[in-house]
């Protein structure tokens, strides 16, 4: 009986830490592989995806063109960060090159590093991985594993309809990355070799303290 009390007060204290992360915008600052700074608050108004990837990645390969066309839309930017390349930076030059891709790539080394933009961002257990920026700042949506564009763009479309002013150009500050909370989300306990499926969907909700990131398979 100790041992399930116990359990349960843990899953509670990640639960509210995970909203708590989940709370605050954080202004992000990455520099790409030609030297441009990308900032969350650069980019308000339009939705954003962090995308994890490494060169070794069968699954991050087959994610390229679905990433192209994301950022070919007039509301979506993409920003792909590569990591684990170990020394061989010329790598990720290489696949970039092969899979032509159009956004913007931040050489990131290893996720490990004390200095990994990850560390602004969210955990990356395995690749692909990507983080969803509502048009307002908000981080509403965790990936792990391959996106899903129906199941992307129907969130996308579900949650302007419940948060219309989400898609302005919104006059609230967002959190510089040093003056935000430390607080994680909880990990899940992923398989080794993941399954490849669509994130699922929650309903967004007007109530902005009840906004959570989506994080189940």
């Amino acid at each position: 009986m100790k041992k399930i009390i116990t359990t349960l007060l843990l899953a509670s204290f990640a639960l509210l830490g995970q909203q708590a992360w989940a709370a605050k915008a954080i202004n992000f600052e990455l520099t790409d592989s030609k030297g441009k700074t990308h900032k969350l608050s650069d980019y308000k108004g339009k939705w954003v995806l962090v995308n994890f990837w490494a060169p070794w990645c069968p699954r991050c390969w087959m994610e390229f063109p679905l990433l192209n066309d994301l950022d070919a839309r007039n509301d979506v930017v993409v920003l792909g960060v590569a990591m684990d390349y170990g020394m061989d930076q010329n790598s990720v030059h290489s696949y970039a090159s092969r899979y032509n891709l159009r956004y913007p790539n931040i050489l990131a080394g290893n996720r490990k590093d004390p200095e990994s933009p990850a560390h602004q961002i969210g955990p990356v257990d395995f690749y692909p991985t990507s983080y969803l920026y509502a048009p307002d700042g908000e981080l509403v949506m965790f990936i792990p594993g391959i996106v899903s564009k129906t199941k992307l763009a129907s969130f996308m479309n579900s949650y302007v309809s419940n948060e219309p002013t989400a898609v302005a150009q919104s006059s609230a500050p967002i959190v510089p990355a040093a003056a935000a909370t430390t607080a994680a989300p909880a990990k899940e306990v992923l398989p080794t070799k993941p399954a490849v499926k669509p994130a699922t969907i929650r309903k967004p909700t007007s109530d902005a303290s009840k906004k959570k990131i989506v994080s189940r398979y």
